[in-house]
């Protein structure tokens, strides 16, 4: 078992529930790459443990974690594993913000009527067109990249609704955003995930057509008045949530190349060279300035989306000061991610290109989800306009 003391990250009870899934996720990596998404064997105790469900709110299952426990537990996920991370990622806040905004009869059709067991997934960016009909919408779109789909018997799938042809708006230059949560059955799967990294994750493409959804299976994307629930999380809506998991994962996958070229640099020696890795002043150099910058990113984080999610449990607005602050941290916290992963990969060396290696799956699974438009550069100029007063406020934020 790899070590991973050099990074350590606080204890909460979520977390003990993903660490207690290490060795069976790494037992699992390479059938759930051949696979294409994680292996009935993994989800199976994601559920056992109570991990899948963990982040909902108290009806549907879960534990509402605060901020700082939900960062942790995707931290270790995803230094377990790139996918098994991002699935977490994905899964976790799918039901999270379906549980906790769907309507009273969408709650009890999707999570009560089946012991509050739903896995999600999906792609939320409004890539469907719902046309408003008697008592819900006629969905029809395409959808690119539903991570978590493979084992998700709910798939989430973002639309603008259309009255009479004509698109709503929720505000002054803003249209409505509204996520549809479907049944397993009534969505079309694509073939499409054949990718570099990230290949367990079950992201895959996916289309309705003309597909009935009732108004009660259907919630705002912006919405943060929560159903259910009491934790400040669910007061903040999903970009939040959804920022501090892109940025927890970005960290996860960053970790284990930190911790896993630390373990190797004792034994590693260069051809030529009878100097270990480790006794390379250059290499100790390194590593103390990579751990520190990932020690750095991640205490930004924390501190960023803590903040504000004190600022809201105090009964306080969440300003677009505070969700600028909390997506520049998720992107900064993903380019030092990235940063960190290029020097282990380096500093490695042929290690690192073993086809199958713990080193090299990081690597490709780094370098796959950090082209995620969630966390690119649009998000820190948007954010920065903001804090110089260019504008007052990114509602996509």
């Amino acid at each position: 078992m790899v070590t991973d003391t050099r990074t350590s990250i606080d204890q909460h009870p979520i977390v003990d529930l993903a660490r207690g899934m290490r060795d069976l996720v790494r037992a699992e990596a390479a059938d759930c790459e051949s696979l294409r998404t994680l292996t009935s064997t993994v989800v199976d105790e994601m559920w056992s443990s109570g991990l899948m469900s963990s982040f909902n709110p108290v009806p549907a299952g879960g534990r509402e974690p605060g901020f700082a426990e939900m960062i942790d537990t995707w931290i270790e996920m995803a230094w377990q594993d790139g996918s098994f991370g991002w699935v977490g990622i994905a899964n976790l806040p799918s039901s999270f913000a379906a549980a906790t905004y769907l309507p009273d009869a969408g709650f009890d059709e999707v999570f009560t009527a089946h012991g509050n067991r739903v896995t999600m997934g999906g792609q939320f960016f409004p890539n469907g067109q719902g046309v408003a009909v008697d008592g819900g919408y006629r969905l029809t779109g395409a959808w690119s990249f539903g991570s978590g789909t493979g084992h998700a018997e709910y798939v989430a799938a973002g639309f603008l609704p259309m009255d009479d042809g004509e698109m709503r708006w929720a505000g002054e230059g803003v249209p409505d955003m509204r996520v549809a949560v479907l049944p397993r059955q009534d969505v079309e799967f694509k073939d499409g995930w054949h990718v570099q990294g990230l290949k367990a994750t079950g992201s895959y493409d996916y289309a309705v057509d003309d597909v009935f959804v009732p108004e009660h299976r259907t919630f705002a994307l912006f919405e943060r008045a929560p159903r259910r629930g009491t934790s400040p999380a669910t007061r903040m809506g999903m970009m939040p949530v959804t920022a501090a998991g892109h940025a927890s994962w970005a960290l996860g996958v960053a970790k284990s190349m930190l911790d896993d070229v630390a373990d190797l640099a004792a034994t590693k020696f260069r051809m030529s060279d009878m100097a270990s890795l480790a006794s390379r002043p250059t290499f100790q150099r390194g590593l103390a300035h990579h751990v520190a910058a990932w020690r750095a990113a991640r205490l930004l984080v924390v501190d960023a989306f803590t903040t504000a999610e004190s600022a809201v449990a105090a009964g306080a607005d969440l300003t677009p000061t505070l969700r600028a602050d909390m997506r520049v941290a998720a992107v900064y916290a993903t380019d030092v991610s990235r940063q960190c992963a290029e020097w282990a990969h380096l500093a490695a060396g042929t290690t690192a290109i073993r086809e199958g290696s713990r080193l090299e799956r990081a690597f490709r699974d780094l370098y796959t989800g950090t082209q995620h438009a969630f966390i690119s550069e649009k998000i820190a100029i948007d954010a920065a306009q903001i804090w110089l007063g260019v504008v007052d406020d990114q509602f996509g934020l």
